[in-house]
C-alpha cells in the first residue's frame, strides 16, 4: 500500500505537483468525521495504543480516548501528529493533497476535489488480499473472488461510530498491570538484597569465631 503511494504522488510530482501534506499539517484529522476503518485496522490500531505509544503522548491518548464523542477530532491525533502513524487505516494513507495546504476547517475533497489523489486501486486491492488470511480465507481462488466482489467494504466501520472508551480502559487496564509488576519486582529486590545481607553478616559472624578460636 504504503509503495503503491509513493508511487503515485511520485507520478504527479512528474507533472509538477508537489504534496501539500506534511507532519503538523492535520486539517483532514480533524474535520473529517467518515473515516472508514476495516476490522484488522481496529486491532492493529488498538494492539499499537496499548504497546507502543509512552509517555506524555500516551497520556494525552487515553485521555482523548476516554472523551471521545461522535463530533470529536480524531483522538488519535496529538500534538498535531498522528499518535498511531506506522498502524494509520489505509484510507489516511491514501488521503493526499497537492498544491496548497488545507485552510482551516476545509475539506479538501468537497472544496477542491482535483487536488485530492485518487486511491489507486490496484494497491488497495492487493492490501486486501495480503490481510484476507487473517480473516480466515486462504485459498487463493477464494481471495481473489472475495477481492474482485467487495466483500471487504461489507465489514467496514466509520472511526467515529468506534467505542474508543474502550481502549482507553484497555491502556489504563495494561498500565496497572505494568506497574503492579514493576513494584512486585522491587519488593522482590528488596527481599533479595536483605537475604544477601544477611549472608554477608553470616559470613562476617563466621569468620569472626574462626579468628577468636
Amino acid at each position: 500500500m504504503d509503495r503503491g503511494v509513493a508511487a503515485a504522488i511520485e507520478a504527479e510530482r512528474q507533472k509538477g505537483r508537489d504534496v501539500a501534506c506534511a507532519r503538523g499539517c492535520s486539517q483532514c484529522c480533524s474535520t473529517h468525521k467518515d473515516i472508514p476503518l476495516y476490522p484488522l485496522e481496529i486491532i492493529g490500531i488498538s494492539w499499537y495504543a496499548v504497546e507502543k505509544v509512552t509517555g506524555v503522548e500516551r497520556e494525552i491518548l487515553r485521555q482523548q480516548l476516554k472523551a471521545f464523542t461522535k463530533d470529536s477530532a480524531c483522538p488519535f491525533l496529538v500534538g498535531r501528529a498522528c499518535s498511531i502513524h506506522p498502524l494509520r487505516p489505509m484510507a489516511c494513507r491514501q488521503f493526499n493533497v497537492f498544491g496548497s495546504p488545507c485552510k482551516e476547517g476545509e475539506d479538501p475533497f468537497h472544496t477542491r476535489r482535483g487536488d485530492v489523489m485518487d486511491p489507486v486501486k490496484k494497491h488497495v486491492d492487493q492490501a486486501f488480499y495480503v490481510m484476507l488470511p487473517y480473516y480466515g480465507v486462504e485459498n487463493e481462488a477464494e481471495r481473489v473472488r472475495a477481492v474482485e466482489a467487495g466483500a471487504f467494504h461489507r465489514m467496514v466501520r466509520e472511526l467515529h461510530a468506534c467505542r474508543w472508551r474502550e481502549l482507553a480502559e484497555k491502556m489504563e487496564r495494561r498500565d496497572n498491570s505494568a506497574e503492579t509488576r514493576k513494584s512486585g519486582s522491587a519488593d522482590v529486590r528488596k527481599r533479595e538484597s536483605a537475604e544477601v545481607g544477611k549472608m554477608k553478616e553470616g559470613l562476617w559472624a563466621g569468620g569472626d569465631r574462626r579468628g577468636a578460636q
